[in-house]
């Protein structure tokens, strides 16, 4: 992909999240120089999201350890430390610059419960000139302590915000192929598809004392960011003109490109933000029909269904080997749906002795995963 090609991606961009991890915050000196790059890309119109690790490892440097514990309650304690330190300096350095900042601390519990809350939220801000600083709630979370360094949670902000870019700053220069002996080789400019080759020699963090992230954890926010048809782009944050280099769409870092259109909001909510509470099984015509062709899913390609659960609940569509193949709002209760599986649409009136819809779930209520 050549610089036109970039700076096209960018000009289509409104919103952008930046993703800052711990091993680049162990040095307290970066950050000055991390928000006049932002303050910058705010001057030429560009709404930022700041994900921010560093609370555990600023924690740790205010009580002179050298290795991050391995006690839950400990880790906390830490970040609730270094939280307060480390909101305290982005703050010092945004009015700086003649903006304020704002601290939301989250966890995945929230993303899911309270996403349309954290919007709203997020858009006061903006609209007021505020910086959000974003960071996992550490403090009281337990299983967000594994999402990988706030690369997850970078990559979930940017779906829900709609935000066509987000940028995950680390310290290294981008992906890198790996060479026969294990070594890590070129650097690779463009990914379009992640496969599991590709996943499988993606290392993990070698500096377990201050970060829990690696290369495997980037390309998981990559693949959730470019399902909703948005783009990813890893690059060096060492470097302290790496984000006005992207703006300028040079060829840094590694760019993940989506394969498919932008997703509407409510099929962002389907993908990323419901559980579901039951499966469908469908036969592999049904499973053509939803997947390759966009159909709405009828009974008549229904082989199966587990759980318990009323009409409008979010359900997965799952082929006869269990594997997960869409995901939906159905229009039919559990209890209805194994009286109708396997019938025509016709006949669904007369089983269920009322009127009813025709699909079992709606094409526009439904995910291909």
């Amino acid at each position: 992909m050549n610089t036109i090609a970039r700076k096209k991606i960018i000009a289509e961009c409104d919103n952008i999240v930046i993703k800052v991890g711990t091993r680049l915050l162990t040095e307290p000196e970066r950050i000055p120089r991390l928000i006049s790059s932002i303050a910058e890309l705010r001057r030429r119109g560009y709404r930022i999201i700041l994900v921010s690790s560093g609370a555990v490892g600023i924690g740790m440097k205010q009580l002179g350890l050298n290795k991050r514990p391995s006690k839950l309650s400990q880790i906390q304690a830490l970040a609730a430390i270094g939280q307060n330190k480390l909101m305290s300096i982005y703050d010092d350095e945004c009015r700086k610059h003649n903006f304020k900042s704002a601290q939301l601390l989250l966890t995945s519990q929230d993303m899911k419960e309270r996403h349309l809350n954290i919007l709203n939220c997020i858009h006061a801000l903006w609209s007021n000139d505020v910086l959000p600083i974003v960071n996992e709630n550490d403090s009281v979370s337990v299983d967000e302590l594994t999402f990988g360094d706030n690369d997850f949670l970078a990559a979930m902000l940017g779906t829900i915000t709609r935000s066509p870019l987000t940028v995950i700053l680390t310290t290294e220069s981008g992906l890198r192929a790996r060479n026969d002996d294990g070594t890590l080789g070129k650097r690779i400019s463009t990914v379009s598809a992640i496969d599991d080759t590709m996943k499988a020699s993606a290392s993990g963090t070698d500096d377990s004392h201050f970060s829990i992230g690696g290369m495997i954890s980037k390309l998981t926010a990559a693949e959730l960011v470019n399902a909703a048809g948005e783009y990813l782009w890893v690059a060096d944050g060492r470097n302290d003109n790496t984000l006005l280099d992207i703006i300028a769409g040079k060829d840094i870092g590694t760019l993940f490109i989506p394969s498919k259109k932008r997703m509407s909001g409510k099929k962002r909510w389907l993908s990323f933000l419901t559980e579901s509470v039951g499966q469908i099984i469908i036969d592999d015509g049904a499973a053509n029909a939803v997947c390759a062709k966009g159909s709405s899913l009828l009974p008549s390609g229904i082989i199966g269904v587990n759980g318990s659960f009323e009409r409008g609940a979010t359900v997965d569509i799952c082929d006869d080997k269990n594997s997960i193949l869409a995901r939906g709002l159905t229009n039919f209760s559990a209890q209805e749906i194994d009286k109708i599986k396997g019938r025509q649409t016709v006949e669904i009136a007369d089983i269920l002795h009322h009127t009813a819809d025709g699909e079992i779930i709606h094409r526009d209520n439904l995910v291909v995963m």
